[in-house]
């Protein structure tokens, strides 16, 4: 039993059915209606994850990128993205090229690691970038896609493997025994109750709301709920993606092409609220519209659409930008356990993290014929 289709519940699912378990997937609302619907659609290593020494998780998230970009090539494509410096820009050249380096490295040192200085020619061709007090530009790659359409082909996959989704459906309770768990949702106006040997909490931002209503209680995980704000922006984008500094905190901003638009994101403060309530807030939008204003003078302002989606990162001090991006795996039991939570995790990750709740599964489940391999089945568009 998984609790949410968002694309770690769909990524679970898919792992499951491909190991031939049957699964049946509650979601209340919709497939990827929430935080998979809301990201910044970047499958990518996360470049700025080297200033806090994630060597690990950008190697996994750079080797999930490639099976993505082959698996999936309907779905996820190769960007050439453009990192600005100017004369007041706080990560330096030499600092920007020992990442690169180590990026490419971290990658595997394959066609999608090459970078290179733009020369000075090539700057008029920038989407109007700024060009007053810009010493130079790096071009590197990583890849984008649309998270919603990413997010049902994998649950479309899981579907086509046997695993069952009840949708609209919501979770009332659930209660753990040893040799398995019993759970009570409403499935329509139908109060249901089913039996599974485990049961998955891939409710995202509502992942303790879920816990709570799981007897016995499991460990409580300390977290913060983070919003990140996106824009969607009138003009277009022809050259690819901008990889900005904020001038107001030295934030990562990214300006994506989206379709005939593009995608100007995001933001980071801690959420207090229900999740379903979040919102773009107007200091948000200011703080945004500020960094496409600095960077790229003649962009319209005029804003299409806005979005704000909501992160799951561990409750520490300090700015939440500087926190891990690490998937954490909450169980029940080390010993063979009956329940795993997922908590925070990455678009780009959604593969691994789904391979590692199996291996945790482990002992907890029967043994049977593996059916197939997410790493090499195919996902296609619906």
């Amino acid at each position: 039993m998984v609790i949410g289709a968002g694309i770690h519940g769909a990524g679970v699912a898919q792992a499951a059915a491909c190991s031939g378990h049957s699964v049946l997937v509650l979601e209340k609302t919709g497939v990827a209606s929430g935080t998979s619907s809301r990201s910044s659609k970047l499958i990518h290593g996360g470049l700025r994850y080297l200033e806090g020494h994630d060597y690990r998780l950008v190697r996994e998230s750079l080797q999930e990128r490639a099976i993505l970009l082959r698996i999936a090539p309907e779905l996820v494509h190769l960007q050439p993205f453009f990192i600005p410096v100017y004369s007041d820009t706080l990560r330096r050249p030499l600092i920007l090229r020992a990442g690169l380096m180590l990026y490419a490295v971290l990658g595997g040192l394959d066609r999608t690691g090459f970078f290179r200085k733009l020369t000075r020619r090539e700057w008029d061709q920038l989407d109007g970038l700024r060009t007053r007090e810009l010493q130079c530009v790096f071009r590197y790659h990583d890849a984008q896609t649309d998270d919603v359409a990413l997010t049902n082909a994998v649950m479309h996959s899981a579907r086509e493997l046997g695993a069952i989704l009840d949708c609209p459906a919501e979770f009332n309770h659930a209660m753990i025994g040893e040799q398995g768990c019993k759970i009570v949702y409403r499935g329509g106006s139908i109060e249901k109750t089913c039996t599974s040997k485990v049961l998955i909490n891939a409710s995202g931002p509502w992942v303790e709301s879920v816990a709570q209503r799981i007897i016995p209680r499991p460990p409580e995980v300390s977290l913060d709920l983070v919003q990140g704000t996106h824009l969607v922006m009138q003009d277009g984008l022809k050259q690819g993606c901008y990889y900005l500094e904020a001038l107001q905190d030295r934030r990562a901003i990214f300006l994506l092409p989206w379709g005939d638009h593009s995608l100007l994101g995001t933001t980071e403060h801690v959420y207090t609220g229900d999740p379903s309530a979040v919102s773009v807030l107007p200091g948000e939008e200011r703080y945004l519209l500020e960094v496409l204003q600095h960077y790229f003078p003649r962009h319209s302002q005029q804003v299409v659409s806005r979005f704000a989606g909501l992160r799951v990162l561990p409750a520490a001090a300090g700015k939440p930008y500087n926190r891990s991006r690490e998937t954490r795996l909450q169980v029940d039991n080390p010993r063979r356990p009956r329940l795993v939570s997922i908590y925070g995790g990455k678009l780009t990750g959604y593969r691994a993290a789904a391979q590692k709740v199996m291996q945790i599964l482990e002992d907890s489940l029967p043994q049977h014929r593996q059916l197939a391999d997410t790493a090499t089945l195919a996902l296609r568009p619906e």
